[in-house]
């Protein structure tokens, strides 16, 4: 379960979640203080730790269009953010799945700012509205990539299930 914190519109651009003029900085561990730097309440409560983990930000379609950053992935992560869209942009999905962002598609979703919401296999259920949404699930094994941690978490843990030769 988790509360919105974050109500967003359609074509969130990778540039809105993450600025191109901080590109010099790409390690995931200093990324995510550029998390939606220019709405900037937002970002300082990021930054103050008021928004706590597993916390939800909505989005109507295509999150994350744009650029193909990662950091646009790796900087919503630092924060530990449940993205939940109507849909997302093709290069932020594969990004989201290789670094392990939590995120659900979800094409009828609707909520505000303050709701909690609940996640269930197939469904997100609105708990403040009391109205169910059907989720498309991604395939088990790109599921299973995000379940890891990601694609880098994946492939060790693959290669210590190999038999030794």
């Amino acid at each position: 379960m988790g509360k919105v914190v974050l109500k967003l519109g359609k074509d969130i651009s990778t540039d809105d979640i993450y600025p191109g003029r901080f590109m010099a900085t790409v390690l995931p561990t200093e990324t995510p203080q550029f998390c939606f730097n220019d709405r900037t309440e937002f970002n300082a409560q990021l930054k103050a730790k008021a928004i706590p983990a597993g916390s939800v930000v909505v989005a109507d379609e295509n999150f994350g269009c744009g650029s193909s950053r990662e950091q646009a992935v790796s900087t919503i992560r630092g924060h530990d953010l449940v993205i939940v869209a109507r849909s997302i942009a093709r290069i932020f999905l594969q990004n989201a799945i290789n670094l392990g962002l939590n995120l659900v598609i979800c094409p009828t979703i609707e909520a505000e700012a303050g709701d909690e919401l609940e996640f269930d296999p197939g469904k997100v259920r609105n708990r403040t509205s009391g109205k169910e949404f059907a989720t498309e699930p991604l395939p088990p094994a790109r599921q299973a990539i995000v379940d890891a941690g990601g694609l880098i978490p994946y492939t060790r843990k693959k290669l210590l299930e190999l038999p030794a030769r």
